[in-house]
């Protein structure tokens, strides 16, 4: 008999048989992650189905000495959901609409809601919630909020931190901190909920939130734009941020390998202009109001632009399909890729100014280091964030090839860090980039976050081994 099993009798009894998953078949779709870098292991997978259990799961699990591993939608792209011989702990189960209030703009959900859901809840009482990402039919509020999700509408609405308002959070011994607030201010002592949320469920398991809402877009007005490079396109973004203000929703860049990418492997899209450039821009104002007519704003200021000599060729929109075949070819970038072999990707930041400026070197110094490759740099220039995925070179060996990730790690991450930047903008730490933190960090940031966590879990019972690793001594 296992070593384990008194405790997953005293867990089935608790949660249901059900919902004790050990056959292999069974735990197989939780422990393998979208990129197919890890494989992970479990002696089970655990679904329990309130804060109730989990806190029941936990405290069992702490007294017994057996770590855990929470997961969401399982669509994390660090490995940090990953169970490597831990117990997994799935919060799919924990997916009710607990409240929404539209005069608070507030909606209280639990962890396993799907993105998607939470949404058309939002949108049933007339609110948006306008976390956006591509995973956003699987991911899970919990995890995106684990992570401190970014996506593309940060430059107006801001990150998933800035999005939620309270927490309900299971504690490393089993207890339940109720921080579910709705307010707005509320400064009677530490803000606790900062410590959970980005920490990658290595502090405490995010079971509830309250999240913020706002008004459903009256209008919309998307774009699609070729520049002539990325400083081209840093000018245009100021400019439709002078004219537009906040109502500049979306402005994301986007290399030529990345859209020829897309128009080559997924079906239904469509090249949107007659040309083919270097570079181009998704750019997307929305606004609650009919104040002002948002189409005609941004024609005007893309005919100022085209002037300028900022945009080469634009189109505008001109129906809700048209424009969701416009973000396919943003939204899609990421699964085209699959297509052209190995990818090796990094999520980073620098400051807004500084975008091109980092283009300018990175680009160069990777394909020095191997020729032909292909990149494929695409992301959210209005905050900064950039993700810098290599394809391999065409005919090479993609496991060849994917080692060379630290290599291009090493040159990558130093000139992020050289311009002031992130080595991990919007997906976090997890285990891919664990290496990478302890690097780069600052030694008094890297202490702080030790001590934070032996402070929470000493006996490293959530999520051992990510982000910052386990300290010895």
């Amino acid at each position: 008999m296992s070593a384990l099993s008194p405790l997953l009798a005293t867990l089935a009894q608790r949660i249901g048989a059900a919902h004790v998953l050990t056959d292999p078949a069974d735990m197989a779709p939780y422990l393998h992650e979208e990129r197919g870098l890890y494989r992970g292991e479990a002696p089970a997978v655990l679904r329990p189905g309130s804060t109730e259990e989990v806190a029941f799961i936990v405290e069992a699990c702490a007294r017994a000495g057996v770590a855990l591993v929470p997961q969401g939608g399982n669509t994390g792209l660090v490995g940090g959901q990953m169970p490597f011989g831990q117990m997994l702990l799935s919060l799919a189960r924990l997916d009710r609409i607990r409240a929404v209030d539209p005069v608070d703009m507030t909606m209280t959900v639990e962890a396993g809601c799907i993105l998607d859901k939470v949404h058309a809840a939002a949108e049933e009482a007339g609110c948006l919630f306008p976390l956006h990402i591509a995973s956003q039919g699987s991911c899970r509020i919990g995890g995106n909020l684990s992570s401190n999700a970014g996506g593309t509408a940060v430059l107006r609405y801001g990150n998933a931190r800035e999005l939620a308002l309270g927490l309900e959070v299971v504690l490393a011994d089993g207890r339940v901190w109720n921080g579910l607030k709705r307010l707005r201010k509320n400064n009677a002592g530490y803000d606790l909920k900062q410590l959970f949320l980005g920490s990658e469920g290595t502090l405490g398991i995010i079971t509830a939130a309250v999240l913020k809402l706002f008004p459903q877009p009256a209008q919309r007005a998307t774009a699609f734009l070729a520049v002539p490079d990325p400083t081209a396109a840093l000018a245009l973004l100021k400019r439709l941020r002078g004219e537009a203000g906040d109502a500049l929703t979306t402005f994301e860049l986007m290399a030529a390998f990345g859209v020829e990418t897309v128009l080559k492997h997924m079906p239904g899209t469509v090249r949107p202009l007659a040309g083919a450039y270097e570079w181009y821009v998704l750019a997307e104002l929305s606004s609650p109001t009919r104040a002002f007519d948002l189409g005609a704003l941004l024609e005007e200021g893309l005919g100022a632009a085209m002037e300028a000599g900022e945009v080469l060729d634009a189109v505008i929109a001109t129906s809700e399909a048209q424009a969701a075949n416009l973000w396919r070819l943003r939204e899609d970038m990421s699964e085209a890729q699959k297509h052209e072999g190995g990818s090796i990707k990094h999520d980073v930041s620098v400051p807004v100014s500084r975008v091109p400026e980092f283009l300018d070197r990175a680009l160069p110094a990777c394909l020095a280091a191997l020729p032909g490759l292909r990149p494929c740099p695409f992301g959210h220039v209005g905050d900064g964030n950039i993700h810098f995925n290599l394809s391999q070179p065409e005919g090479m060996d993609k496991a060849a090839f994917l080692a060379l990730w630290e290599m291009f790690n090493r040159i990558v991450h130093d000139i992020v860090t050289e311009m002031d930047g992130s080595i991990a903008a919007e997906h976090g730490i997890g285990l891919l980039k664990r290496e990478e933190l302890a690097h780069y960090a600052d030694p008094v940031a890297l202490d702080l976050m030790h001590r934070v966590k032996a402070a929470l879990d000493p006996v490293q019972t959530l999520n051992p081994g990510k982000v910052i690793g386990v300290q010895v001594g």
